[in-house]
């Protein structure tokens, strides 16, 4: 039986909530009937040969809600839309960016949790046949999706964490996670996990996540209009800092080419 909870966030759509569920129930079917071609003596595809969606190429954010937190830094205490509690007000309100920069950590806003909010440009690439990645032109960060379960690497946490990805595919009726503005998504999804991940910001005004943060992600492809969009939402869970999920979606679109990339360092302002 599959249970469903709904976001607590008025702007997550419930239609993607129930997206999530038919994933999960045909993805059993899809995984059946690979094991099914596996018995016939069929080897086995790699993550790369078996995604369900192309994620590769260049995409541009696309900043269509939430622009005073995005494309400029908030004014200090100012947490609207996030589920701080207390203790998160209470380290939120010790934000100061001079001292950031004094030792070093302007990018403490581009970490994992928070780098997909960031405006900018992503591009995406294989950099095997087990591991996607994911660069940002802003804060010049890399992302490294990685397929097959393996546990986090010892030492220190750093910004962009510890990912594992897996596909979660759609074997469903034609039309199967259509919404209610046009896009299909076209076979199935990306589910990213990301822990191991150095406590940083969630927002660049000082709003804290800690180092028992837990970062899961939705990656859909679909089209609008004829473009290329892929939609990215973004679960945070973080007990020492948070009441609740803290749940958004952004929007990238596709790009013809890599002429616009333009890699800029972190800032802490």
């Amino acid at each position: 039986m599959i249970r469903v909870r709904c976001s607590t966030n008025p702007r997550v759509p419930f239609r993607r909530v129930l997206g999530f569920a038919l994933a999960i129930s045909l993805s059993a079917g899809a995984a059946a009937q690979q094991r099914e071609a596996g018995g016939r003596g069929a080897p086995p595809q790699s993550p790369r040969q078996a995604a369900p969606i192309d994620l590769t190429g260049m995409w541009v954010s696309v900043v269509s809600e939430d622009w005073r937190f995005r494309m400029v830094t908030p004014p200090k205490g100012d947490y609207q839309s996030i589920p701080l509690n207390a203790e998160g007000r209470r380290v939120g309100d010790t934000w100061d960016p001079a001292k950031d920069e004094a030792i070093g950590n302007q990018c403490k806003a581009y970490a994992a949790p928070a780098i997909m909010r960031v405006p900018g440009r992503v591009r995406v690439s294989w950099q095997d046949d087990n591991t996607l990645k994911v660069e940002t032109d802003a804060g010049q960060q890399t992302r490294l999706f990685h397929f097959g379960g393996a546990e986090p690497p010892a030492g220190e946490p750093q910004w962009q964490g510890y990912s594992v990805a897996t596909w979660e595919m759609l074997t469903g009726p034609a039309g199967a996670g259509r919404n209610d503005v046009g896009p299909v998504r076209r076979g199935g999804s990306l589910k990213v996990v990301t822990t191991h991940i150095r406590p940083g910001y969630l927002r660049k005004n000082g709003v804290p996540f800690s180092e028992n943060v837990l970062l899961t992600e939705y990656y859909d492809r679909h089209t609008n209009y004829g473009e290329d969009w892929f939609t990215v939402t973004t679960v945070v869970v973080d007990p020492k800092y948070l009441n609740r999920e803290f749940i958004t979606t952004t929007d990238f679109k596709k790009e013809p080419s890599q002429a616009k990339w333009n890699p800029t360092p972190c800032e802490a302002r």
